[in-house]
């Protein structure tokens, strides 16, 4: 499509003089997502600085019939930021202010291009703690973790994106400025309408600002880095140090060997943290207050573990060097993937109590499909999210291989289906996933999506194309 020219001068009109381009130079880099496997188009970028300035965009837009697609810090992994077919792209980065920090409140309201990072420092200056941790977490923005309901590593304890919004501000279709921005923890005035806009990938509403929890700062972390035989252990070890911790358990990851080895081939200054091999790490995280005693109580879990068989070795962090070097290993897993050529990805999530069979059948089914395929899968054992990924064969053809990625890609969400899972755990659908969700979904919830849909967004501009179509 291509965008009048009289609508681009009032859409230029609504941002100021600063705030949009048409450089192709600097609209390319929003245009592909970090893997390399979207590349879009659009000849318009705006900037917008104020909640203000969307509302004006958002009113021209729908006026005028003219698809816009919101982008905050361009780190999905399903395309949902990518502006495929010429439409306006929406760049929130200069939404950018802690608006305010209520530590005896505990919560903070950012807007939506405050990035992740910025905000954990907001927090810090406050000696209060904003959860949510992701490896893109120096460059992807809270409008952007909003959208998506990102997850990350501390799931398990303080849960999702959504868990930890208490209010929103959104700019609708039509312009109308939505205020849900309360901080406030009780609220039962009706239906909680902030819930449509979190995970909607800016299909429903632009989110423009977010008031989020905070929790207190944590004075100890302990770290520990364990050796399991196999999955079902693991499983019986995440029970256990649950219990063990009374709930302070904050990160249960995990690391299969080739995972491991991979980092350890292709990432600088990292090294095997244990002696012996294993077909199977976790890395595990409890955090707590000072005089929690969390040192103690992960060497009673590692002696009573390793005495039941449940883990084969284990090394604690002694130090804030030692707790980082070990979280490196389990951070890198997909940046090291990529020097082993084309990797097939799955965001998915399964019962935690099936995550072994699901693994043991999803694993077989792939690899009599595509002989001398390598299985990576990794990630948030402790909420039964895992990232399960395959490499290409031993010098295999990458292309040709990728090219097998729906093919691959049904095998897994077929299975994940048949153990009640979901498709995407915390990735989202973008444009990568909405024919996947109308063969898993009933008929109801699909219908039910698109009713919404059709009466926040009639005239269909706002990310056109993701998540559902009307």
């Amino acid at each position: 499509m291509s965008i009048g020219s009289d609508v681009t001068a009032r859409l230029k009109e609504a941002v100021g003089s600063n705030g949009f381009t048409g450089d192709p130079q600097e609209i390319a880099p929003h245009l592909v997502e970090w893997r390399g496997k979207y590349q879009g188009r659009s000849t318009l970028l705006l900037k917008p600085q104020t909640t203000a300035q969307v509302s004006r965009i958002l009113a021209i837009c729908n006026e005028t019939r003219t698809p816009i697609v919101p982008q905050g810090g361009n780190t999905g992994l399903v395309g949902g930021q990518i502006s495929f077919d010429g439409e306006v792209l929406l760049s929130l980065l200069r939404l950018n202010r802690v608006r305010s920090v209520d530590a005896y409140g505990m919560s903070v309201i950012a807007e939506a291009g405050v990035i992740l990072a910025q905000l954990h420092e907001a927090a810090a200056k406050a000696d209060r703690y904003f959860p949510l941790s992701l490896a893109s977490e120096g460059s992807c923005t809270i409008g952007g973790n909003v959208s998506t309901n990102a997850g990350g590593m501390n799931v398990l304890r303080y849960g999702n994106m959504r868990e930890l919004v208490l209010g929103l501000e959104v700019v609708l279709a039509d312009g109308r400025v939505l205020d849900l921005l309360r901080a406030l923890r009780k609220d039962n005035t009706g239906y909680d309408l902030r819930q449509l806009f979190i995970g909607a990938e800016g299909t429903l509403g632009i989110v423009t600002a977010a008031a989020l929890k905070l929790f207190p700062k944590p004075v100890e972390r302990a770290a520990t880095f364990f050796a399991v035989p196999d999955v079902t252990s693991a499983i019986a070890l995440l029970h256990r140090m649950q219990e063990e911790t009374g709930g302070l358990l904050s990160a249960f990851e995990l690391v299969p060997r080739i995972g491991l080895e991979m980092v350890l081939a292709h990432v600088p200054q990292t090294s095997d943290p244990l002696q012996e091999r294993s077909p199977w790490y976790i890395l595990a995280e409890a955090t707590g207050g000072a005089n929690s005693g969390l040192q103690n109580t992960m060497e009673r879990c590692l002696a009573a573990a390793t005495e039941n068989g449940i883990a084969t070795d284990a090394v604690i962090a002694a130090s804030e060097a030692q707790r980082a070097a070990l979280w490196r290993l389990r951070e890198s897993i997909s940046e090291a993937q990529k020097f082993e050529g084309g990797s097939i990805k799955h965001d998915v999530s399964v019962p935690i109590a099936a995550i072994p069979d699901f693994l043991a059948r999803g694993m077989a089914a792939v690899e009599r499909r595509v002989s001398g395929v390598r299985p990576v899968p990794f990630g948030h054992l402790g909420d039964g999210n895992i990232h399960f990924n395959f490499s290409v064969p031993k010098g295999g053809d990458s292309t040709a291989f990728l090219a097998r990625w729906e093919e691959i890609n049904r095998i897994v969400h077929d299975i994940v289906h048949e153990f009640g899972g979901s498709i995407s755990a915390e990735h989202g659908i973008g444009v990568m996933k909405p024919e996947e969700i109308l063969r898993y979904k009933s008929a109801a919830e699909i219908e039910t999506m698109r009713m919404l849909k059709r009466t926040l967004d009639p005239n269909n501009i706002l990310n056109p194309g993701k998540v559902v179509s009307i």
